[in-house]
């Protein structure tokens, strides 16, 4: 059998550019995410757009790297390849900014739960064709996601155009996580490194963060942790813990280091023990390396690994996510900068809800006390933007000043248990604030 697939492969394989000009004008185009854009692809499909071969694309996506925004994501292409991003990175903001200051029209942007997105993108949005980066094909006809089966999985099981670039140095992964040769359209050969994700210095704020974090976890939880300074420091914090879990959307390097140290072994889940679940990668070749072919890992589509109900299926659940301010009654806003889309909602409130149903579970969010090299307070009265986790359902607030657990507290408790961790300097000010909308008296 293996050389029907061999052949069906070979009838399939295409140069970029006769793989791009599959993609016709007027196609509603999903983009995989991160590590999974394919570099030759997208270079050849911004060739079409320039030379005038194609227009009319709508991009669907979430979290551009370089290499879409040194292709299709280009400014002077925009009227031809029409960004629609579910997700701001560092790409999309720099485009919204100069956008802004020529008054011009910058990405567009569509809120959504990072559970949803395959939904959306097929039932809403109708998406029609798939570009993304696979591991190379066995001898059964199946290709893997590697780092990235979030939407991609879902999204290739319903659009008609799938059109895959295969890249040698994509790892391997188990779980719900392959794509079989008959469900492609065209196949390109590619190989190129993987995005990396460099990792941040620790502050003295990422530690003092980390560690109270690290007390909120007993031995045996199930985590959720995303990237950044922040998370870095709670796995730095948590390397003598034992038998923890992992159910994460993200897998970083942290947790892949707290894995080598024996710190996480999955020995006690509730749900899929001895195995940790991940969604999607993002890290360095050393994480990459260590998810290839390893058995002790497993990657399943965003809509199943970001599902409350799913989420709630492990015991002891603790999901840890990061804010960009906290009023004072609780609300987060964890995605609006300076008056602008600076990333969006992700899957924070699904993990919220899924931890705050587990048993035994909690969820926490933490911030950086301050902004703005201490000018600014991420404690404030009332936030800039829209909620991304509304105080109904916040569980524990951490700063560097101290942890806040907000289960159970009237308004005014929380607004005084808020003010405790903000940074001393803006305690006052706060306090007044919140005597002014009657939060807190006397």
């Amino acid at each position: 059998m293996a050389s029907e697939f061999e052949a069906a492969y070979r009838e399939k394989l295409l140069s970029a550019k006769a793989a791009a000009a599959l993609i016709p004008s007027g196609a509603k185009l999903a983009m995989g995410m991160g590590v999974s854009q394919p570099p030759a692809l997208l270079a050849a499909l911004a060739r079409r757009a320039e030379q005038g071969l194609a227009g009319d694309i709508r991009l669907y996506y979430l979290l551009s790297t370089a290499i879409a925004g040194e292709t299709v994501l280009r400014e002077e292409l925009a009227d031809r390849i029409q960004p629609y991003s579910l997700f701001h990175g560092p790409v999309e903001r720099a485009i919204d900014r100069r956008a802004a200051e020529a008054g011009r029209r910058g990405v567009r942007f569509i809120p959504t739960s990072f559970q949803q997105v395959p939904r959306l993108m097929c039932d809403e949005v109708g998406v029609d064709s798939l570009v993304c980066t696979v591991s190379p094909m066995d001898a059964e006809g199946w290709f893997s996601f590697g780092t990235n089966t979030d939407y991609a999985k879902p999204v290739a099981d319903r659009v008609g155009r799938v059109i895959v670039e295969v890249n040698p140095h994509m790892p391997r992964t188990f779980g719900d996580s392959r794509l079989h040769v008959s469900q492609v359209a065209a196949i390109v050969e590619h190989a190129a490194p993987l995005i990396e994700a460099p990792r941040a210095a620790l502050r003295p704020e990422d530690r003092a963060i980390g560690a109270l974090i690290a007390g909120l976890v007993e031995d045996g939880a199930t985590l959720q942790l995303g990237i950044g300074a922040v998370p870095d420091a709670v796995c730095e914090a948590l390397a003598g813990h034992r038998d923890l879990g992992l159910h994460t959307e993200m897998l970083t390097p942290g947790p892949v280091e707290l894995m080598r140290r024996g710190a996480i072994t999955n020995a006690r889940k509730t749900l899929h023990p001895g195995k940790g679940i991940f969604t999607f990668s993002m890290g360095d070749r050393t994480t990459y390396d260590f998810i290839d072919g390893n058995p002790d890992l497993e990657a399943y589509p965003v809509s199943y690994v970001n599902d409350p109900a799913v989420i709630a299926r492990n015991a002891k659940m603790v999901s840890i996510n990061a804010t960009l301010q906290v009023d004072l009654t609780g609300a987060c806003c964890s995605e609006f900068l300076d008056g602008r889309q600076y990333t969006a909602a992700g899957g924070q409130l699904d993990f919220v809800r899924g931890a705050s149903a587990s048993p035994g579970g909690r969820s926490i969010i933490a911030c950086h006390a301050t902004a703005a090299r201490g000018t600014a307070s991420r404690i404030v009265p009332r936030l800039d933007g829209p909620v991304t986790t509304p105080r109904n359902d916040v569980h524990h607030i951490v700063t560097e000043h101290g942890v806040a657990n907000l289960r159970g507290l009237t308004s005014e408790e929380r607004a005084c248990a808020l003010i405790a961790i903000a940074a001393p300097q803006f305690r006052e000010e706060l306090a007044r604030a919140a005597r002014e909308q009657g939060l807190i008296f006397g």
